[in-house]
This record gives C-alpha cells, structure tokens and sequence, in this order.
C-alpha cells in the first residue's frame, strides 16, 4: 500500500510541479510585480517605515480586528519560519545543488508582490459575523472579489488547503522535529510524538488568539537566536563567503557536477528545488498568510507591506544564512555509516556543528523545535478557517483534535513520503490562489493607488 502511495504521489507531483505551474507560480509574482510598478523594490523603505518599523515607534492601531497587525505577522512568520528554512534548505542544495538557493531568491523577489497582494485581499475582502467572529483568506476573495460565480474555485481551494495543512504545516513539522530530537538525545519519536500533542493542544485549543500571543513572544527570539549562530559561523569563515555566493550563481545556469557522495544536479533541477522549496519555506502564492493577515487591525493596503517583509526575513535572510552555512563549513556530500547523502536538518545540523563545534548542532536543534512547533500552531489555524468556511463552526473543534492526530502520525512516520506528499498538496493548494490573484490584479492596483492618495492628501499643508 504504502508503495502504491509513494507511486501515484510521485506521478501527481509530476504533474503538478512541471513547467505549466512553475510559469504559472513566478508568471503571478512577475505580473503582480510590474501592476504594482516594482513596488517591493521601488517602497522598500516606505514598506519597512509602516510595518516593522513601527514597533520602534508605535502608534494608534486602525480600524478592527480580532489582533494587532505585528500579532498578525509573527503568527503568519511561525508558519513561514519553520523547518523549510532549516532542512528545506539542505534538501534544495542536495537535490538541486547550489544554483537552487539562487533559484529560490528569484521566486522570492517576485514573491514579495505575490505575499503583499495576499494580504491585502485578505483584509479587504473578509467576513465579519454580526457577533463579531472574522473569517478571512483566499476563499473569501475569490468569492467576494471575483463573484459568486467563482465560488466553485474558493471552496477547491478551502478543501485543498485544509488537506494541506495536515502535510506542510503538521506531518512535515512533527516528523523532522521528532526525528531531530531522536538523534539529538536518544528520545523515542512516539514520546516526541505524544509531548507534541499536549503543547500544540494546549495552545491551539485556544483559538488565534492564543496562537497570536504565542508566536508574538517566540518567533522573534527564535529567529534571532538562530541568525546569531549563523551569522557566527559566516564571521569565521569571512573568507570562503565569496566563493560560496559565487557557486550560488555559478551554478543556477551550470549542472553541478558529482563530488564526494553528491550526485550532482542539473539546472533543471536546480530550478525545480529552488521553485519548490522556496514556496515551501515562504509561502508566497500559497495564499495561506492571508487567513491570519484577515484578523488584523490594519488598512488592507497597509498590512500587505507586513507580507512584503515576511518573504524577505524568510528566504533573503534566513535561507540564504542556513545555505551559506553548509556551502562554508565544506559539509556538502558527506555520506552517513549506511553509504547514504546526509540531508535536510541533519545535514543542517552538521555543518553548524562544523563551523562552531560543541553548540552548533544544539542551535539548530533547539531552532528545530521552536520552528516546528510554531509552524504547527498557526497552520491549524489555516486548516480550521478553510474547512470553517465550508462546513461552518461546528467543524472548527474537530478538526482542532483531528489536527492533533496528525502530529502525532507525522512524529512516527517516514520522511521522505511526508515531504514529497506535502509538496504536492503545496502546488495543489496554490493553483486556485495564483488564478484569483492574476484576476484581482486590477484592484490591487487600484489600492496602491487610493493609498498613495490618501497618502499625499494627509501630507498636504493646510
């Protein structure tokens, strides 16, 4: 059976990921891009002024929402910083070889536009119950946006997404996180497995708001902490930085030929690992981040600049520190006592042991668990509002404890099914999103602009 599943996965995968949905995947952030004239390069600043910057200057909260607009960027972060920074990375250099990172930053610079639109239609477009209770997300603006005619495509995507968040954020989560703590200190994954139940319950039980304060306190020591170690690393091998970056680029356009126990990777590959483990780490065209963005207090126009920002902090710098790390540290190609390639987070895990011996496999490993479990804790929350907006609130609870069974499995389970399945659902779940972003083009545009207006408007002498 379990054979049979890895074969019918691997042909939909396929499929799924082949050319048609890559152009349509990059095609959607080039086309956001250029509709909203470069604007995550040409406002960077403006962007970082009126989002992060705010918390060294913060102001009156606008208009209403179950949570603060940083609440909502550090609960879509702890989806997006999970184990996809950490061994999604390893898996893309192995598979894909250095050129995959460089792949990976091109969907992101494109994919800043793709998480901005998100999260402003998110926003924009979101239910508010007459007791108060907001629902918000793709489904919402596909239905709402595009029309009732279209409702079709937003619950393909609300049943997709639901499925969804049982492979990228639960399984995957779980698994490497119980599979780190087996090799770190000898714990039984079952055991891993059941402690995972009890805390991811303990907070998702509670509902975003729970889930918002959580990842509030967290994700920003727990990606700080991370980036020290990282940052350490690259201090002591200044030297070899350059070349490292160099390989990055060289080999985007070059196959990447056999060396050690590596096999080498074709540019194809490379694109493909790049592609896919960049969507899987930062989620732009997902249309995931725009359930919790729906919740925030915020001008719609304004929160997306937080989604511009997520995507850089996820893959420009957090990625980009976990490849250099093991392109410096010389760890690429090691083969384990079995003959086979080290890979994901214990090849992760080795070269920060490499590069600062004693502590660095305890940094990736404690960074593993905080990941993960945060990831975990806003994907349920992404899983439960998708099928809410099919079934209604009756389902909310089960799916809580139904989510709950899925940690557990994916802490027991085999690895490699685990992410290929998740990929596949990841393409999956994009495809509806990246059709409704392509047709609301025009109102984002036509929201930058309102903006930019008002804007002007408030700064005018009087």
């Amino acid at each position: 059976m379990l054979d049979l599943i890895t074969t019918a996965n691997a042909w939909l995968n396929g499929i799924v990921w082949g050319p048609p949905f890559m152009i349509l995947l990059v095609g959607t952030g080039v086309y956001l891009t250029v509709r909203l004239g470069f604007f995550q390069f040409r406002h960077l600043r403006h962007a970082w002024r009126h989002s992060f910057g705010l918390i060294f200057r913060p102001g009156a909260r606008a208009e209403t929402g179950a949570i603060s607009p940083f609440q909502a960027v550090t609960a879509a972060m702890a989806a997006t910083i999970g184990v996809g920074n950490i061994a999604g990375v390893a898996t893309a250099i192995v598979l894909g070889g250095p050129g995959a990172i460089f792949w990976m930053w091109m969907v992101a610079l494109v994919g800043m536009a793709t998480k901005m639109a998100e999260a402003t239609l998110g926003l924009k477009y979101r239910h508010v119950d007459a007791d108060g209770h907001i629902s918000g997300g793709v489904f919402y603006y596909i239905e709402n946006g595009l029309g009732p005619q279209w409702k079709w495509l937003a619950v393909l995507y609300a049943f997709l997404a639901g499925l969804a968040a049982f492979g990228i954020g639960n399984m995957v989560q779980s698994n490497t996180l119980a599979q780190s703590v087996a090799t770190g200190f000898g714990v039984p994954t079952w055991m891993t497995g059941m402690v995972l139940v009890v805390l991811v319950g303990a907070v998702t039980l509670g509902g975003i708001s729970r889930i918002a304060v959580t990842a509030e306190k967290v994700v920003p020591i727990m990606a700080v902490a991370y980036l020290a170690g990282a940052l350490g690393i690259l201090a002591i091998h200044i030297t070899e930085v350059p070349a490292a970056l160099g390989m990055i680029v060289q080999h985007a356009f070059q196959p990447m030929s056999a060396m050690g126990g590596f096999a080498g990777a074709s540019v194809a590959m490379a694109i493909r690992m790049g592609v896919a483990r960049g969507i899987f780490s930062n989620e732009a065209g997902l249309g995931s981040a725009s359930i919790v963005h729906a919740q925030a207090r915020n001008h719609p126009f304004r929160q997306g600049f937080w989604g511009v920002w997520e995507v850089f902090i996820d893959t420009l710098v957090v990625c980009t520190m976990t490849a250099l790390v093991i392109l410096v540290t010389g760890v690429l190609g090691t083969v384990d006592e079995t003959g086979e390639v080290v890979t994901g987070a214990v090849l992760t895990s080795q070269a920060f042991t490499q590069g600062l011996p004693g502590l660095g496999g305890y940094v990736v490993l404690v960074a593993i668990v905080f990941f993960a479990y945060t990831t975990m804790l806003t994907w349920n929350f992404y899983g439960e509002k998708s099928w809410e907006y099919l079934f209604g609130r009756k389902v909310v609870l089960p799916y809580r404890l139904l989510f709950l069974v899925f940690v557990f499995l994916g802490s027991v389970g085999a690895l490699e099914l685990v992410w290929d399945i998740a990929d596949t659902f990841n393409g999956l779940m994009a495809a509806p999103n990246l059709v409704a972003l392509l047709l609301l083009g025009g109102v984002m545009a036509r929201e930058k602009l309102d903006y930019f207006n008002q804007l002007r408007d408030r700064n005018k002498p009087k």
